[in-house]
């Protein structure tokens, strides 16, 4: 029997193939007393159980493939830290010693302890972070039960081309898919800014989310089409649906080879404007592919991974040396260094940095916040940036403004080192260009008032929808909200980019609405000239930019603008996605 399924599009591209259904049962933990003569043994049985566990996520991390953004491995490297935290070993243990039970019993009421305290808490995204301590404490489980790893979790070549059905898939089962060569997946639960989702894109597996009780409908070894441009799930297709599908995803595989062709070509539109387009990256290695798509630039060089997992803040000759091997990498191209941008779901190692517990993290100390509170961790990059201007195009670039005496700030210490530097005839470049992120509601409405102060503005639209909206995009019950096309964020963006046309300085986009080729005509009609963007999306978004009329898609986007019914909001954006020209 025919059937289709409508969930959400997280991931584009056409899968076929059999069904391996992801079933993670329930743990049966029971609970035993122990002689005073067991204890001991038992505490280093748990000890070993959180070692191996740590050993499989480091296993998982080193096979992270180079692209893969930031926080898909700073997710992993929060597992690890859990790991490592008194709650998972010490109390454990404690519990162990004190009650004299087994290991399993003591993890359990560790886990119980702590699920508690979070589902107390109001704030929605702390809330899922019991998530978190869920992922972890099953991984200790199934070490302390010695039960058998899932089938994804270990090599196994039949898993090659078929597509994965789960209630849920964390980051890391994803990668350790994406190295089974899995065709596809599909999820019950989560939407398209979780991690797993970017990370999805980042790799190019097709994948459709949202899909509730997937698994009741969908059988195991059952062939299905996934179509993670539409967010459809077909099953039972007969041999015309599959040859149309099959046409399709050729036609994929055939427009994305023939995207080389425009790797040295400009990035020009039909009406000849020039357009930027520069790369998102995180590691050393993705800098490789910034050459091999023709970028004009790093228009974002993340730089968190400096501070995760570690026991002291990196110094400025660590920044230095780092900035220094990238800026020879890049060969001439600007390179836009953002300072760091911690806190919320990026923390550093608790016991180095100082920032309090927070009820909403979002909300709290974190990006330039938290370096303005932190000189140990904030000069010593800001020097290192400075000074490796002398070597290259740098542009310095501040996240999450909200107010523009936090500019003033960070000039007045800009200043005052370069005051230092020359006096001690340290080479720096001394127009080197200084930025900031457009993600907060109340800095984009004043975007003018920044834009006096800064040589270039950024919108970052993965916290400035989030904020604009007030919903938590990694909570699944509101994620609907999350919208690009929301009226109000699409103003705060058109406001942004006319401040700085107004006064005279770049804008750019470097979130993930700026990769999403479905957008790429809407924001070119509403006045953005530069978009910063994963590798693995820079040459279909220059596809599109370089088949469009601007002048065409400005009328269209006027009255997206203006328009907030949601049918005709739907018809403009299809009359852009089916070409301005």
């Amino acid at each position: 029997m025919s059937f289709s399924l409508h969930g959400v599009a997280i991931s584009r591209g056409i899968a076929i193939g059999r069904v391996h259904i992801v079933e993670r049962n329930q743990l049966d933990i029971a609970e035993y007393h122990l002689d005073a003569s067991e204890v001991d043994a038992e505490v280093e049985r748990l000890h070993a159980a959180v070692a191996l566990a740590k050993h499989h996520l480091r296993e998982i991390r080193a096979h992270i493939p180079p692209g893969t953004p930031a926080e898909i491995v700073a997710f992993i490297d929060t597992h690890m830290l859990m790991l490592d935290d008194a709650a998972f070993n010490d109390e454990p243990a404690r519990i162990v010693r004190d009650n004299r039970v087994n290991a399993e019993w003591a993890v359990k009421l560790q886990r119980d302890s702590l699920i508690a305290v979070f589902e107390e808490m109001e704030d929605p995204y702390l809330r899922t972070r019991k998530d978190d301590v869920d992922h972890v404490v099953d991984r200790i489980f199934r070490n302390l039960l010695r039960h058998p790893p899932l089938r994804h979790e270990l090599p196994d070549q039949k898993l090659k081309g078929m597509i994965i059905i789960a209630r849920d898939l964390a980051p890391t089962d994803l990668v350790l898919l994406q190295h089974h060569g899995v065709a596809g997946f599909v999820t019950e639960f989560g939407g398209p800014t979780s991690h797993t989702a970017i990370l999805a894109r980042s790799l190019g597996i097709p994948g459709v989310a949202g899909l509730h009780h997937a698994r009741r409908y969908i059988q195991e070894e059952e062939i299905i089409i996934v179509d993670g441009d539409d967010g459809v799930v077909l099953g039972g297709a007969d041999e015309r649906v599959l040859a149309q599908y099959r046409s399709r995803q050729a036609e994929r595989v055939s427009y994305v080879e023939s995207l080389q062709v425009l790797r040295d070509a400009p990035t020009v539109t039909l009406d000849g404007r020039v357009i930027h387009l520069h790369a998102n990256v995180e590691l050393a290695e993705d800098f490789k592919s910034v050459r091999e798509v023709g970028a004009d630039g790093v228009g974002l060089y993340r730089t968190e991974f400096l501070f995760l997992n570690r026991a002291t803040y990196p110094d400025e000759d660590e920044h230095f040396n780092t900035y220094r091997q990238m800026i020879d990498a890049l060969g001439g191209l600007p390179f836009t260094i953002r300072t760091a941008d911690l806190g919320a779901d990026k923390m550093p190692d608790t016991g180095v940095a100082n920032i309090p517990f927070a009820a909403n993290p979002a909300l709290g100390l974190r990006a330039i916040r938290l370096c303005l509170r932190e000189p140990s961790l904030f000069w010593p990059q800001l020097r290192a940036i400075i000074r490796v201007s002398a070597f290259g195009p740098v542009r310095m670039m501040i996240p999450m403004l909200s107010s523009v005496d936090e500019v003033h700030q960070v000039l007045d210490i800009v200043g005052t080192i370069r005051n230092e530097f020359t006096r001690r005839g340290i080479a720096f470049d001394p127009a080197m260009p200084i930025g900031g992120m457009i993600e907060v509601p109340a800095a984009a409405i004043c975007a003018d008032v920044f834009a006096r102060h800064l040589d270039f503005l950024s919108i970052g639209t993965n916290d400035l929808i989030q904020y604009a909206v007030a919903i938590d995009r990694v909570n699944n019950e509101v994620s609907y909200l999350y919208d690009p096309l929301n009226p109000g964020v699409l103003r705060l963006v058109a406001t942004t980019i006319g401040a700085g046309r107004s006064a005279g300085i770049p804008v750019a986009m470097c979130g993930e609405m700026a990769g999403d080729v479905r957008y790429t005509r809407l924001l070119l009609g509403l006045g953005l000239t530069e978009f910063s963007v994963h590798p693995a999306a820079l040459l279909e978004i220059k596809h599109i930019v370089t088949h469009t009329d601007v002048r065409h898609a400005e009328a269209l986007a006027q009255e997206f603008l203006s328009d907030s019914r949601l049918e005709r909001r739907r018809e403009l954006l299809q009359a852009l996605e089916n070409g301005a020209h």
